[in-house]
């Protein structure tokens, strides 16, 4: 190792290092989840007929927010890569001027794009790194570079329009009955919208592009693209001849063109006849939105199948693994022991337990850390905490908003190592999680008590009011 080497790139390559052997694949990863949890289900006296009934109920059980989410990565995907992006990221890759400037350009775009979608950040930051890895001059790290493409996803996402939390709670059509009754509509005003909230996420992403430029490693601790010893096949685009009606209708851009218009024409009606904070909020409409964005950009209709079919392996680890997920939440939730009472409700109650109002946006914090290690799913495992977390909110006084707040940030921690919301980038840039952790990890070690303190500090200057309904 470089003796030049400073304490977080020391950190993160040994991390790396250790990672490369130890560490699993994702899908891996997601089974040991289910094996733990049913574990702790079955020491809290749950039956086994009853955890396994759990495991198998609850497999299917995310199925429409799992479509949302591959749709969510299918339309990010779609726009990445339509020939304005293109010309946009090749633009974007020769701004570096050396590889560590280069992993701080991911960084930066990973963590801004975040905020309004975190499909099209994850996607067009790989691509980006994809462009930048081309530049061998750079010297880049493959690695931190990759690293940096997700950073988002554990900073700031969470924080921003494509909050499944804050979705969730400024609507009401989208609220379980119990949870509304609970809680009522908190819009993004008293959420996201914060100013509180935009001092974290702006703390957030100085010291992430901070801690980003810090750790990539440099001189021959670098391991660039070629030391990876992967392909990856130039797309050949030919020219379409039109000899059918057929041919025509698909590289024509008239019925492209005429979709977006009557695309149009819903979501001007979707804005003006109501707020349209809230209207945004609706996570179909925001897929709806960046789809028609996809075509309009795309052009022909054979151009946007094209992209979409690029997009489909991308979401493989969504659609195995999301099921897991459903059975890990519902094992945690449903598994009871003859006093009625589940894994989830443990956990809750211990945390609740030991919180006042001074502490609880840190024990709140800690205890959404945790299971969003083991539920990566911002708006299910809202549903699962929302109860207890805002019973408890009500309590000790707590702000509303800002209790959702808490849990966004908090969850979204888990990101920085938890392999699932890695998928989409690693399936792009074909490496394994295990190539990037070592980067994430150090992130996460000063992000997770930075965002802790952040969470307390400013909750401070906020007071409780009732809920709307």
């Amino acid at each position: 190792m470089d003796n030049s080497q400073n304490i977080l790139q020391k950190f993160a390559i040994k991390v790396s290092d250790w990672s490369e052997k130890w560490f699993p694949d994702s899908y891996i990863f997601a089974l040991l989840g289910v094996v733990i949890v049913a574990i702790a289900a079955l020491s809290i006296g749950a039956p086994v007929k009853d955890v396994a009934i759990s495991f198998g109920d609850g497999f299917w059980s995310l199925i429409p927010f799992t479509l949302q989410m591959c749709m969510l990565i299918i339309v990010g995907y779609v726009v990445s890569v339509s020939k304005p992006v293109e010309i946009l990221i090749q633009k974007m890759a020769t701004i570096p001027n050396s590889g560590r400037s280069a992993i701080v350009l991911v960084t930066t775009v990973s963590l801004c794009f975040s905020l309004i979608n975190w499909a099209i950040s994850t996607v067009l930051t790989a691509l980006l790194v994809l462009a930048l890895a081309k530049r061998k001059e750079l010297n880049m790290d493959y690695r931190a570079a990759a690293a940096a493409s997700i950073i988002g996803m554990g900073a700031t996402w969470a924080l921003g329009i494509s909050s499944s939390a804050a979705q969730l709670q400024a609507n009401k059509a989208s609220l379980p009955e119990p949870i509304y009754k609970l809680t009522g509509v908190i819009p993004f005003t008293e959420t996201i919208f914060l100013p509180q909230s935009m001092i974290m996420t702006a703390v957030l992403i100085v010291v992430s592009i901070t801690i980003a430029f810090l750790s990539a490693p440099k001189g021959n601790s670098i391991k660039t693209i070629d030391d990876f010893a992967l392909h990856f096949e130039e797309e050949k685009k030919e020219l379409q001849s039109s000899k059918r009606p057929g041919d025509w209708l698909e590289n024509s851009p008239i019925l492209s063109i005429l979709i977006v218009l009557l695309g149009g024409f819903w979501m001007m009606n979707e804005f003006t006849k109501s707020n349209p904070i809230l209207a945004i909020s609706s996570l179909n409409t925001y897929n709806f939105i960046f789809l028609m964005l996809g075509i309009a950009l795309h052009g022909t209709p054979r151009n946007f199948l094209n992209a979409v079919s690029k997009a489909v392996p991308a979401i493989s680890g969504v659609l195995i693994q999301f099921p897991l997920y459903g059975s890990i939440a519902f094992m945690m939730t449903h598994a009871m022991n003859s006093q009625d009472l589940s894994l989830s409700h443990y956990i809750a109650e211990f945390f609740v337990s030991i919180a006042s109002k001074e502490t609880f946006a840190i024990v709140m914090g800690i205890y959404s850390a945790i299971l969003g290690f083991f539920i990566p799913s911002g708006g299910g495992k809202w549903i699962i905490e929302a109860p207890y977390v805002i019973q408890a909110a009500h309590d000790l006084k707590v702000h509303l908003g800002w209790s959702v707040q808490i849990y966004n940030a908090a969850e979204a921690l888990p990101n920085l190592i938890n392999p699932f919301f890695m998928l989409p980038m690693l399936g792009i840039l074909k490496l394994k999680a295990k190539d990037v952790i070592g980067f994430t990890v150090t992130q996460l070690v000063v992000h997770f008590p930075l965002v802790l303190f952040l969470l307390w500090f400013l909750g401070r200057s906020l007071s409780y009011t009732a809920p709307v309904f």
